[in-house]
């Protein structure tokens, strides 16, 4: 929630390249700042995505002019134009993990297979403003230790420069993105289990979208009514099950139209369509353009 007293931290200060919009700032526990455009204490929004892991110590951090309580071992995720900040960077070891995942070439059709990356990444941010809830995640023990030690490797990759280390940076960007997605097991209440059952769900038609998959069969996955699946999907997504089941089967045909030498018959099949028209409308209606249009012009 942007004030006129926000500031606006640019990824442009914190990547060393705009070829890899990635970074690590470590912060520790002092009245100083520790980098260039530190905004520990400032109340900012990022152009970019950030991970904060409280690696020590505790405190409080103000998100979106909520005040949350911290310790060692919370996760933040904080995106868009969410703002933030720590009320006294004296209390507390910060890891911050800073990353533009739109100029980035990560899995993310296989990272949605992950319900928890779906929640943490998607689904929880959408509705943090209804439910007044921080998008935190709490790992300890090896989960903390795991996550710290990527996080640690990351930092030391992109520092030393050497060949490859853009894919061994990606590579483990990735994988700390997978490890805190595997640790999310939803929070206790009613809501954070409920958005995990959304998860599982987009999970699925993530990996099996080219499989009949009905409304029936998906509220069986989440383990609830088709009324109530419905309510709870679109409050998350603006979209029904359905919807979103079409949109990923299309997002999936573009990308082998765009790369590959099968007909537009094959596509439509290999995509979960059974009549080709009918995908072509479905193109249509998404893309602006036939398939054939579509493949032509890329």
């Amino acid at each position: 929630m942007m004030t006129e007293n926000s500031e606006k931290a640019f990824g442009s200060n914190y990547f060393n390249s705009p070829e890899l919009p990635v970074a690590v700032a470590e912060v520790s526990a002092s009245p100083l700042a520790q980098h260039a455009h530190d905004l520990t204490e400032r109340d900012h929004f990022h152009d970019f995505s950030e991970l904060v892991l409280v690696t020590g110590g505790s405190g409080s951090q103000i998100v979106d002019g909520i005040e949350y309580p911290v310790a060692a071992g919370d996760l933040f995720l904080i995106q868009g134009h969410s703002c933030h900040r720590f009320t006294d960077r004296r209390t507390v070891s910060l890891l911050n993990v800073q990353f533009d995942p739109e100029r980035l070439a990560l899995p993310y059709s296989l990272l949605r297979r992950i319900p928890g990356y779906n929640v943490i990444f998607h689904l929880e941010p959408a509705t943090r403003g209804s439910a007044g809830g921080g998008n935190r995640l709490r790992l300890s023990g090896g989960s903390l230790a795991r996550a710290e030690h990527l996080i640690r490797e990351l930092r030391r990759e992109l520092a030393e420069a050497a060949p490859g280390y853009e894919a061994a940076s990606l590579a483990l960007l990735t994988g700390l993105i997978v490890h805190v997605s595997r640790c999310h097991a939803g929070p206790p209440a009613a809501r954070g289990a409920a958005l995990l059952r959304v998860g599982e769900v987009i999970s699925r038609i993530e990996r099996d979208y080219a499989e009949p998959l009905t409304l029936s069969g998906l509220a069986a996955v989440a383990g609830m009514s088709q009324n109530h699946l419905l309510r709870l999907f679109r409050a998350a997504t603006g979209s029904t099950p359905i919807e979103h089941l079409l949109k990923v089967r299309l997002r999936r045909a573009a990308a082998l139209l765009r790369s590959g030498t099968l007909t537009i018959g094959e596509i439509a099949a290999r995509c979960g369509f059974n009549d080709s028209n009918y995908f072509a409308k479905k193109f249509r209606d998404l893309y602006g353009e036939s398939p054939r249009s579509y493949r032509r012009r890329e």
